[in-house]
Order: structure tokens, then C-alpha cells, then sequence
């Protein structure tokens, strides 16, 4: 307990179902805890989730106490074959809310931070019920659906982008505050000998990282594995290629000549290294999610970006042609794209370390490193901590 020996602040948390607003929702929990503990207050957090989604498991690895709710997922154009898991979602949806208004009400939370996905509206629908505060933080330019329904009674709306706000409803808009989108702070303390070292790689030949995220992406594995050969003549890949590819990818390296092998790593996760990895690669090839691009922006890295199409509102599209605009990345939006369009690409950049450098500025720009703090800040304000200390 505190020096006052007033019960703790109370944080209830609701977010998930993908690393992009899981991730965000767990770096701030950590920057609350620490501005918190510097006004002399202890920090009690409750994460409401789904049993399937990723947060529950990053709850669990980081000793985050977890419960779970049903939540039914809200589709805006169903295609016929979901109509019926639309119908069976559309009774999850009043019995979420239900086991959502029991937990808020047991817990009796300070404050309710909502980081987006579907499970959010049950937590979000219940803090309005009981009169708590409610900071909803949107990753994403455009809305997605979950936060559209909260920002309508949230007490605060923390947004990644400016121009988020043009999405919002006209009565929300006074309510709203461009925070940046939190990353995890391991990120910024990257060692490109410590990454180069953990992978087998040489400090002489330029590394180009590939990430199609946790699990990987067909499109992304299919064009580098076409352009291995030539690619590999001027560069090391460290490739990210998911699970489910790993088998087919090491038989490819396999297949190239001896020097060109050697070059090459694919590896089904990056974890805990990616830190030193962005600080070793002098080129990122990925997708441009919301939380890539934070990241990118954040570690300032020259990229290639392949937009998953479609995606939410187009975003990553957006967010692509966000970055090269600002002459941050090197971007494919064109739908469809070839590997030989993709091999231009990284050409051009490794044959011109000047343009890497100037990217990496450019990218480096966008970036916003104070994220977290000023998302933590705005939820310390909407709770009320009078009676804390």
C-alpha cells in the first residue's frame, strides 16, 4: 500500500485479440504503474479479455491479473457464410456485457482503459452503466467498429493520427487527444552487434529484416523467396517467415549456392531480440499495421512497406502511403504486386546509403516516443485520485 494507506488505484484494462491492440494496452500499464509510483500511489490493474485472444497470454507472462468474457465479434459487411456466426455473436454480445457489468462492478475500477477489438464494448458498455471513466485509445486512422460504438460515451479518446479525428462522431471530437500509439520501450534500446551476433550475421554486408508478423504472410515469404537469388549478391535476409513456413523456406535456402546460403536465415519468430534486430537491419520489408508503423517510426528504419489488401478501412494502404509521402519508406501499394517490383525496390536502397540515411530521418520524424507517457498522463487525469494519497 501507499505512505497514506489508502487502497491502490484501480485500473481495469479491456483490449485485445491482436498483437496491435494488445501490445499497446501492456507498455501502457507499465508507464501508469511508473507515474503512478511517483505520486506515491500503487497500481492495482484487472485485464478483461477473451480466452483465445492474444491477451490473455501476454496477461499471463507478465503476471497481469485476467478475466475472462464472451464477446461477440461485430462485422460490418458479412459475407452469407457468416450471417449465422453474425447471429450466434449477436447473443454473446448482451451476455458479454452482463459478465462485463460483474466484473466492473466487484472490481470497482478508478478509471477503464479500452485499447480497441471487439471485446472492448461489453468493458466500455458497463463503465458507462456504473459512471467510471473511460480513456479509449484507437491505433488506427480510421475507427475501427468497436471504438466507433465507445467513442460515442467515452470520457476521453486518446488517438494515434490527427487526422483520426475527422473520423470521429462531431459530438466526440471535443473529447479527443493525439497521444501517438504506445511502443514498447525495449524497442528504443536496440544493439546491432548483439542482433548480428544472436543470427550468425556479418557487420559488411547490409541486412535487410523481413517481417510478415507472428505468423508470417504468404505474399511477403512468396516474393522474397523468388528474389532470393539475386537479392542475396548484395545483402544478408534475416527473415521472419512464420511457423507454417519455416520448412518450406530452410529447403529453399538449401536449393542456393553455398555463399548466397550463408546469407540467408529464415526463422520462424523474432522475440525478445527484435530490439537488437531493428538496430542491425539497414532495411525493414513488412507490412504496414498500425503497430509496424509506429515501431518503424519509433526506431527510425528505412523500409519497403507491402500493405495488406484489403484491410480495416484500407488502413494499411493508408498508412503506407502516409510513410512514403513523408519520404519515410518505399511503399507497394499497387494491388497485386511482383517480386521483381519488390527486388527495384531494395536495389535502389542498398545501392545508396545516403537515401537509407535520409529515410531513416524521415521515418524518424514520425515517430512518437512519448506515446505511452502522454496516454498514461490522460488516464491518471480522468481518475479521480483525490482520496489515493
Amino acid at each position: 500500500m501507499n505512505a497514506g494507506n489508502h487502497r491502490p488505484l484501480r485500473m481495469l484494462v479491456t483490449g485485445g485479440g491482436t498483437g496491435g491492440h494488445t501490445y499497446p494496452a501492456l507498455t501502457t500499464i507499465a508507464a501508469v504503474r511508473e507515474q503512478a509510483a511517483a505520486r506515491g500511489l500503487d497500481l492495482d490493474v484487472l485485464w478483461v479479455g477473451t480466452a483465445t485472444g492474444l491477451e490473455a497470454r501476454i496477461a499471463a507472462e507478465h503476471g497481469i491479473p485476467f478475466r475472462v468474457i464472451k464477446a461477440g465479434k461485430l462485422r460490418r459487411s458479412p459475407s452469407p457464410r457468416e450471417l449465422l456466426t453474425n447471429l450466434a455473436d449477436m447473443f454473446r454480445i448482451p451476455v458479454g456485457i452482463m459478465q462485463a457489468f460483474g466484473v466492473a462492478a466487484r472490481y470497482r475500477p478508478d478509471v477503464v482503459l479500452s485499447t480497441g477489438g471487439y471485446v472492448c464494448v461489453p468493458l466500455g458498455v458497463a463503465s458507462r452503466m456504473l459512471g467510471r471513466p473511460l480513456v479509449m485509445h484507437e491505433q488506427i486512422t480510421a475507427l475501427g467498429l468497436a471504438n466507433r460504438i465507445l467513442s460515442r460515451f467515452a470520457t476521453r479518446i486518446a488517438l494515434t493520427h490527427p487526422s483520426s479525428i475527422e473520423h470521429l462522431p462531431a459530438s466526440a471530437r471535443e473529447r479527443a487527444v493525439v497521444t501517438g500509439n504506445p511502443v514498447r520501450p525495449q524497442l528504443l534500446n536496440g544493439n546491432a552487434p548483439s542482433g548480428r551476433w544472436h543470427f550468425r550475421l556479418t557487420p559488411e554486408i547490409p541486412l535487410v529484416y523481413v517481417t510478415g508478423g507472428a505468423q508470417g504472410s504468404r505474399q511477403i515469404n512468396t516474393m522474397v523467396e523468388e528474389i532470393l537469388p539475386s537479392l542475396l549478391t548484395r545483402a544478408q535476409v534475416l527473415h521472419q517467415c512464420g511457423p507454417g513456413w519455416i520448412g518450406q523456406l530452410t529447403q529453399a535456402a538449401a536449393g542456393l549456392p553455398e555463399e548466397l546460403a550463408a546469407r540467408y536465415q529464415p526463422v520462424p519468430y523474432v522475440g525478445d531480440e527484435l530490439a537488437h534486430v531493428y538496430a542491425a537491419a539497414d532495411v525493414v520489408v513488412s507490412r504496414s499495421g498500425a503497430g509496424t508503423i509506429a515501431e518503424l517510426t519509433a526506431v527510425g528504419k528505412p523500409s519497403v512497406l507491402i500493405p495488406l489488401v484489403p484491410s480495416a478501412g484500407d488502413e494499411q494502404r493508408q498508412n503506407a502511403r502516409y510513410l512514403a509521402e513523408a519520404g519515410a519508406a518505399r511503399a507497394l501499394l499497387e494491388t497485386g504486386p511482383q517480386a521483381g517490383r519488390l527486388l527495384a525496390e531494395l536495389d535502389a536502397l542498398l545501392a545508396d546509403p545516403s537515401a537509407r540515411v535520409t529515410m531513416a530521418k524521415a521515418a524518424r520524424s514520425l515517430g512518437r516516443l512519448d506515446a505511452a507517457d502522454a496516454l498514461a498522463r490522460l488516464i491518471l487525469q480522468e481518475a479521480d485520485i483525490t482520496g489515493h494519497g
